[in-house]
Order: structure tokens, then C-alpha cells, then sequence
């Protein structure tokens, strides 16, 4: 049987290249048909894996493009953390200081690279999807699931950042503008992402924790179903118990074997980096070094005041393992390179600090178990209830505070202040603001505080990259206030 497939010309160089090689365009100038591109188990399984390479991105220090280089999740700290109240950068000089002032315009670089990363992780899904009856019938259906977990994981970056966005469940041809091009309202692409991970929920294991697995899918969808404009906090619940009674994971004991003993058993899904390999590694680590600069350009992810004081008041062991003073900066030490040692004078950063071999943590356990008390909360303003409590003191009795600590009535700013201590620098507190409802008063504030005065509600939305529009002749629209 003969398999003809419209293929994105840039598809075919990505499938059979490394992660090193140039960025996919997901809107090529042209598309060829090929005979059973992938034309055994083998083939698509490796193709399976490329999908995880666009997620993974390029090392900046490998190649230095602005405008050819899939990033993949290796900017994400400035698209999510650095547009809280948790960090910024050290200077203001670069596309990449515009994120935490609120200053990203339509072309700024980085945020152009993540939403066509993203796509990139989509249409490589999508291809998968294409061929899927070429894989050994026993592994189609796990593989099917893969490949969708993958393109949920893309679709739930894109709608909270940019909101309505292109929706694409199949290769799509280059002179389709209609699918390229058109906004797809935010209910219909988070009932995509719920219809995706539910697929990967009911035919994935977990024999995996740097791919897809079901309990990476569970945590993921009790996060869509918290983040959707109609929360399901049922659903939510029931699948961040089920993660809790399974028994497949713990919280580490030492706070910092959570970051560098990799895939440990608090880890549900990671992104992995090998460090010295240049096609394998990563280099943002390296950038959140200031005052003993490692990276490539000035540092980033430097911790806020307001950052400080929480952890002062709520961090616990936490603290002193997540952050470091130089006597010039407050730095982020969760990610360090491998062989760190903030110890000597000046500190030291292991032997090849811009290829970086650190893991991204996705998920882990102890943001189930918070994310499981926030979905008990069920938007309300505070709960009484055991459960919820109990897995709220679970995490805060990992970072040392004593069972007597226990409260009586679990508030939504206690779990809010907790989530920002645990998770921090894990970009997650974006995402905690939106879900909780608070992230305009929260960023507001903090814009004041900092002088930020770029800052309007409408900042929560990232701009759609004046590129795509520009390619588009105007069929697709620019989010408000941009």
C-alpha cells in the first residue's frame, strides 16, 4: 500500500537531522509530496524523538542566528518568569530586557522564536500523526498518543501566551491560509489540548520521564483543566489523586537532589540536556550568572526584592537553595550548571557552564500535590478541608516547617505564596497569577513598584510576531494594545 503525504519541505530536513541543525519554518514557501516517508517502526519512532528536539531548541552558544535557530524552551524564562513580580534582568540593554518591563513589541526576536518553536513541536506531531499506520500495529496507538501529548504540551504554551492562536491537526500545505493564518478562539483550542491529553492519559505508561507518560499527561490536563476559561476542578482533583494514590512518585528528601539528581522520583516530565554535547546541551543556565558572568550576554533571571522577602518569610530550606547573593546580585542557583561551586571566591561554574547538561523540569510532584489543594480550593478564597491541607504541609514540610505549622483553613493567598516559593524560577508563577485570577493586580503593582510604566492589563498577552503577520498579508490578527 503506497502512502502519498503532503510534507512541509522543512519537515524532511528536520526528521533526519539533529536538534543543531537550522530551525523548521512551519510556513515554508513550498511543500512536496513524498512516497512513505516514514516507512517502518523505526522511522517513526525517530521521528517521534525529533519532536522532543524542537521542544529541547539550540544552545545559543552553538549558533549565535537570531533569526535561524529554533530556541525551543530555552527562552521561556523571559517569556514567563521575567514578566512576574519573581525576576528580571540585570541590564537594559537588548531585545531580551523588554520582557521584564513590558516593553516586547510584535518583532522582538525572542518571542518570535517561541511561538514558531512551538509550531515547530506541532507540525512535527502532526507529521507523526500522518503516518502512524507505517508503525508496527501494536505501538500505533502509543505512539498516536505521543505525538498528541507532544502538540497539547505546544498548544498549552501558545493559548495562555498569545491567546487565540492557528489551529493545525494535520500537515497543512502552504497555500492553506485559512488553517495558517486564522485565529482559533481559546475555548476551542483548550478543547483540542483536553481531547489530545486524554488520549495520552488513557494509552500511555509510565515507563518514561523525559517522554510522554500517562501520569505526565494526568498532571499536565489537571493543569488545563485549572487553566481553561470554565475550570474543571473535578476533573483537576481526580487526576492529581490519581498521580498521589498511584505510588509511582515521592518528594525528594533533599530539596536540591530535585534539580541535580536528574529524574529522580519527584520528576513526572523533563526536558533533557547532555552537558558538553553542542547539539545537546543548553546554555540558559549560564545566563542567569551576573556578577561572574558565565553566559554569552549580561545576566538574567536576577530575583526581585518582593521574591526575596517571601522566602525570607515562607521558603524555609528552600531558600538557600534557590538563590544565592554575590554581594552584587541576587542569582538563581536551581539550574546552575553541573560542577558549580558558589562555595569558593569567586564562585565556580563547572568546566563548560554555556553547555550546560541540566535538565527542564516540566512537572514534578510537588506541583501535583499543590495544584491537587488548589483544585479542592475550586476558586474559591479559602478550603477546611483535610485533604487539601495535607498535601499543601506535605511540600511546606519538605522545606522544614515543623507539622505544628498546620493551619486550620487553607487560604488561596497561602497556597499562591506557597506555589511562588516551591516553583520559583521554575516558570511557573505567570501561569500561577493567570489561573488564580490575580495577575493583573498582582503585576500592576509590582510595574509600579519598579517604575515599569509600559505596563496595562493588556500586557498579559504577548504580541502575535509581526513575521507571521507579515506573512499572512493580513489575514492574521494582532492582539490588543500592540
Amino acid at each position: 500500500m503506497k502512502y502519498f503525504k503532503y510534507i512541509l519541505l522543512a519537515v524532511v530536513g528536520l526528521f533526519i537531522s539533529s536538534c543543531g541543525d537550522e530551525f523548521l519554518n512551519p510556513l515554508p514557501d513550498s511543500a512536496i509530496v513524498t512516497d512513505a516517508f516514514f516507512a517502518s517502526d523505526d522511522e517513526v519512532l525517530a521521528g517521534i524523538i525529533g519532536v522532543y528536539d524542537a521542544i529541547q531548541g539550540v544552545n545559543e552558544n552553538t549558533n549565535t542566528s537570531l533569526v535561524s535557530s529554533n530556541r525551543g524552551i530555552q527562552f521561556e524564562y523571559m517569556i514567563s518568569e521575567m514578566r512576574t513580580d519573581n525576576t528580571r534582568t540585570a541590564t537594559l540593554e537588548g531585545s531580551k530586557a523588554d520582557f521584564h518591563r513590558y516593553r516586547v513589541e510584535p518583532n522582538n526576536i525572542q518571542s518570535e522564536d517561541y511561538y514558531e518553536s512551538m509550531y515547530s513541536v506541532i507540525f512535527r506531531a502532526n507529521n507523526i500523526l500522518n503516518f502512524i499506520e507505517v508503525a508496527d500495529p501494536a505501538n500505533q496507538s502509543r505512539y498516536a498518543a505521543e505525538a498528541k501529548f507532544l502538540r497539547a504540551f505546544a498548544y498549552f504554551k501558545l493559548v495562555r501566551l498569545y491567546a487565540d492562536v492557528p489551529l493545525a491537526t494535520d500537515v497543512v500545505l502552504p497555500d492553506d491560509n485559512e488553517t495558517l493564518f486564522t485565529r482559533v478562539a481559546v475555548a476551542r483550542i483548550y478543547e483540542q489540548i483536553v481531547s489530545d491529553l486524554q488520549e495520552a492519559v488513557d494509552n500511555l505508561d509510565n515507563t518514561y520521564k523525559s517522554r510522554a507518560s500517562k501520569a505526565g499527561a494526568q498532571g499536565l490536563l489537571a493543569k488545563v483543566y485549572l487553566s481553561q476559561p470554565s475550570p474543571n476542578y473535578s476533573a483537576a482533583e481526580q487526576l492529581c489523586l490519581a498521580i498521589v494514590t498511584s505510588g509511582d512518585f515521592s518528594l525528594e528528601e533533599n530539596f536540591t537532589d530535585v534539580f541535580y539528581n536528574e529524574l529522580n522520583d519527584e520528576i513526572l516530565f523533563a526536558i533533557q540536556y547532555e552537558a558538553g554535547n553542542t547539539l545537546e546541551s543548553q546554555s540558559f543556565s549560564s545566563e542567569f550568572t551576573a556578577t561572574f558572568r558565565q553566559g554569552r550576554e549580561d545576566g538574567h533571571n536576577i530575583v526581585n526584592d518582593n521574591l526575596i522577602a517571601a522566602f525570607n518569610e515562607y521558603g524555609g530550606n528552600r531558600t538557600d537553595q534557590s538563590f544565592f547573593d554575590t554581594g552584587t546580585w541576587n542569582e538563581v542557583i536551581k539550574f546552575l550548571p553541573l560542577g558549580s561551586d558558589i562555595t569558593t571566591t569567586p564562585p565556580t561554574y563547572g568546566s563548560s557552564p554555556r553547555d550546560a547538561g541540566n535538565d527542564w523540569i516540566v512537572l514534578r510532584y510537588a506541583d501535583v500535590l499543590l495544584m491537587h489543594a488548589e483544585a479542592i480550593l475550586a476558586g474559591g478564597n479559602e478550603t477546611t478541608s483535610s485533604a487539601a491541607i495535607d498535601s499543601y504541609m506535605a511540600v511546606r514540610m519538605r522545606a522544614g516547617f515543623d507539622a505544628s505549622d498546620r493551619p486550620s483553613v487553607l487560604t488561596k493567598d497561602r497556597l499562591l505564596v506557597e506555589r511562588r516559593v516551591e516553583l520559583a524560577f521554575e516558570n511557573q508563577r505567570f501561569y500561577d497569577l493567570l489561573r488564580f485570577g490575580v495577575a493583573d493586580a498582582v503585576i500592576s503593582a509590582h510595574a509600579e513598584e519598579m517604575g515599569y510604566t509600559s505596563y496595562d492589563s493588556r500586557k498579559l498577552l504577548l504580541p502575535i510576531p509581526s513575521r507571521e503577520i507579515n506573512l499572512s498579508a493580513g489575514l492574521l490578527t494582532q492582539n490588543p494594545g500592540y
